[in-house]
C-alpha cells in the first residue's frame, strides 16, 4: 500500500480595496433589487390575474429555464469538447 499524503491546506487571499469596494457595490444592488422586488410585489396585491394569465406566466417561466439550462449545457458540452479552440486561430497551435 502506498501511502497518500493530505492535501496541503490552501491560503486564504485577502480582498485588495477594490476588490472589497466591488463586493460592496454588487452587494448594494442586489439589496435595491432585493429591496424594489418586494415593494412592486406588495403593490400589486390588489390586481387580479386571470387563469389565463397563470398558465401564460407559467410556460413563459417554465421555457425560459428550459432555454436557459439547455443554453448552458451546450456550452459546456462545446467548453469539453474542444470546439472553442477553433474560433482563435491565432492562438491555436500547428502540430508541425
Amino acid at each position: 500500500m502506498t501511502n497518500i499524503s493530505p492535501p496541503e491546506p490552501t491560503r486564504r487571499v485577502k480582498l485588495s480595496g477594490s476588490q472589497f469596494l466591488l463586493l460592496g457595490t454588487l452587494c448594494a444592488i442586489l439589496l435595491i433589487t432585493v429591496i424594489w422586488a418586494v415593494t412592486v410585489w406588495t403593490s400589486s396585491n390588489d390586481v387580479p390575474m386571470s387563469k389565463d394569465g397563470w398558465i401564460a406566466l407559467g410556460l413563459g417561466t417554465f421555457f425560459s429555464l428550459v432555454i436557459g439550462c439547455g443554453l448552458m449545457a451546450l456550452m459546456f458540452y462545446s467548453s469539453r469538447s474542444g470546439h472553442d479552440e477553433a474560433a482563435t486561430p491565432k492562438i491555436r497551435k500547428d502540430d508541425t
